[in-house]
């Protein structure tokens, strides 16, 4: 095991970015597979010292996840999988500085809907969502009439998140989608648990008024 010498890229170690990017695309990065005895805390440590078997492990058993939290706040999977692996990258080079208050996967995490937000923020407004035409009604021998109202369904729910602040879109993601209790996504945004659940109140609000017409 070599030690880290506080350069981000330890002399000898694996590249950071292939081993990001072959896992977060799914192209093998190493020998390791995600299915591994040890725990996230011993491999984080490990990893931390100059191990990169170790931090390959990591990636792969959480680049799943990651990604799928990342599409549901950006919306697409090429900006998905770009920030998860500047998130991995990141987190490579703040290894020696994780304390391991929280689990490697919450730390893990914060990072990446940090930056979402920030790529969130950058975006330009989202189109009103009347601009979305309401399903047309159709004949009984015409296209299947539930699919094309799932279809409409669908792209209206991501406009109206998309109408949200990146704040609240991230709060309801990580709630409705990925099933993280109040304490968890405080940790995760940074906030208290009071913001937590007013922020939700208010995304749910602006959430089922956007679709009172889809109803």
């Amino acid at each position: 095991m070599r030690e880290r010498t506080g350069h981000p890229d330890p002399p000898g170690a694996a590249d950071p970015h292939r081993v990001a990017a072959g896992a977060v695309s799914g192209v093998p990065a190493g020998s390791d597979a995600c299915v591994h005895p040890l725990p996230d805390k011993v491999l984080a440590v490990r990893a931390a010292e100059g191990d990169d078997d170790a931090f390959a492990v990591l990636v792969r058993r959480h680049s799943g996840r990651l990604t799928a939290l990342a599409y549901h706040l950006l919306g697409n999977r090429p900006d998905a999988e770009d920030a998860v692996q500047d998130a991995f990258l990141s987190a490579w080079r703040q290894l020696p500085e994780f304390r391991h208050a929280a689990g490697f996967g919450t730390w893990m995490y914060r990072i990446v809907t940090n930056r979402c937000i920030n790529v969130l923020s950058r975006r330009p407004p989202a189109l009103p969502l009347d601009t979305i035409p309401e399903p047309v009604a159709t004949d009984a021998g015409s296209a299947p009439p539930r699919l094309a109202e799932t279809d409409a369904t669908a792209a209206a729910l991501t406009q109206a998140l998309g109408e949200l602040t990146p704040e609240l879109r991230a709060c309801w993601v990580l709630r409705e989608l990925h099933g993280l209790h109040y304490d968890e996504i405080a940790h995760v945004t940074g906030s208290s648990e009071q913001t937590v659940r007013g922020r939700l109140f208010r995304a749910r609000r602006a959430l089922t008024e956007a679709m009172r017409p889809w109803r």
